[in-house]
Parts: structure tokens; C-alpha cells; sequence
């Protein structure tokens, strides 16, 4: 276990096999190399912090305006959930607020699954392997052991007359949850020269 700096004596300095080190044994670079890190670290950490309260505070920035222009209305609307955009005046700026939902199917999809495989069991003398490698495909899980909901959702697609089939969509339609959501914000500034939208980048990578 790792010594904590409150527990480290004066006098001395913990190397990365948590040993106690007497400073004066410890090179000069060394010394200069740990200050560096260190204090690149603090500032990253509170411009973490500070980067996690400009979300917060603009998340509930734009939910009160959103509240407050739906009070015009006499609507009444809460919380974060939905898509949208703001705009200044002159264009030039605009706020999205981007709300990502995780899907998760229940136990119901055992059930769709199981009416699919009596159509494809019976449709094994025909001419639709193709559907066949779909619906397999659809079904396989990844390496956390989850299905793609994308894939599954995409058999709603299929134009297929079968009152089997057709229970089994509604069976995956009604086993689909939404297991939680996240809302993500983004920032753009419209270039003069051609009047596209950039995002001013708040991504030290982006920068």
C-alpha cells in the first residue's frame, strides 16, 4: 500500500516502490523532475474542477431559459432531456445541449428471439439465408457479454409478413429501457470567411 504524503516524515521522499528516500540521497533532478509533475498535476486537477462547474452552471443555465421561454407559452417543461440549440442574436455563437441515451433490452428480447428462431426455422427451406446471417449477426454479444442495440433495432426494418415476426418486433420494441442518459454541451463560433460553425474546443487535445 502506498504511503500517503501526509504520513511521509520530514526529511524524506517516497520513490515509486513506496520506500522513504532521505532527501538528501535524492538527485537534483530527480527533485526539480517530482516539483514539475506536481505542479502541472495541481493545475490540471483544478482546471478539472473548474471545467466541471462550467458544465454544471451552464447545464442549468439552459435548462432556466428553456423554462423560462416555455413560460410564454403557458408550457411548463423540466430536467435536461431533449436536444437543443441556441443561438446569439447576430448567429454568430450558438450552445447545443446533446442528451445520449443508453438503451438495454429486458427480459422480454428472450421472447422475440424465440419467435424469430420458429420463423427462421421454418423458413430454412427457403431462399432467405441472407436473413438468416442478419438476424445472427444481430444477436451476437460483445466481449462484456452485452447485445448491440443497433443491430437488433435495425430487424425492425425488415418488410417480412409473418404474424410471428410481427410479435417479435413488437416483443424487441417493447423489451427496449432506457438504462440511463447523459448530457453532453458544445460550443460553437461561426467563421467569417465561410460561415461555418467551429467548436471552440474545450479538449486540451483539441487545442
Amino acid at each position: 500500500m502506498m504511503t500517503t504524503t501526509a504520513t511521509i516524515p520530514d526529511g524524506y521522499m517516497q520513490d515509486a516502490q513506496n520506500r522513504l528516500v532521505p532527501v538528501g540521497s535524492v538527485k537534483d533532478v530527480d527533485k526539480a523532475r517530482d516539483a514539475l509533475v506536481r505542479e502541472i498535476v495541481g493545475k490540471a486537477q483544478a482546471l478539472r474542477q473548474a471545467m466541471k462547474g462550467f458544465r454544471d452552471d451552464t447545464m442549468g443555465d439552459v435548462a432556466a431559459f428553456v423554462a423560462l421561454s416555455a413560460e410564454q407559452y403557458g408550457a411548463k417543461v423540466g430536467g435536461n432531456k431533449g436536444n437543443l440549440t441556441i443561438t446569439t442574436y447576430d448567429g454568430r455563437y450558438k450552445v447545443q445541449r446533446q442528451v445520449s441515451e443508453t438503451l438495454v433490452f429486458d427480459e422480454r428480447l428472450q421472447a422475440a428471439k424465440a419467435l424469430i428462431d420458429e420463423c427462421i426455422t421454418e423458413w430454412t427451406e427457403g431462399s432467405r439465408d441472407e436473413i438468416r446471417a442478419l438476424i445472427n449477426d444481430a444477436f451476437q454479444v460483445d466481449k462484456e457479454g452485452r447485445i448491440n442495440t443497433g443491430r437488433v433495432l435495425s430487424l425492425r426494418r425488415l418488410k417480412i409478413d409473418d404474424e410471428r415476426w410481427r410479435q417479435a418486433m413488437q416483443a424487441v420494441s417493447d423489451s427496449l429501457q432506457v438504462a440511463g442518459s447523459k448530457a453532453y454541451l458544445r460550443v460553437y463560433e461561426r467563421r467569417d470567411s465561410d460561415g461555418k460553425y467551429e467548436p471552440i474546443a474545450l479538449d486540451l487535445a483539441a487545442l
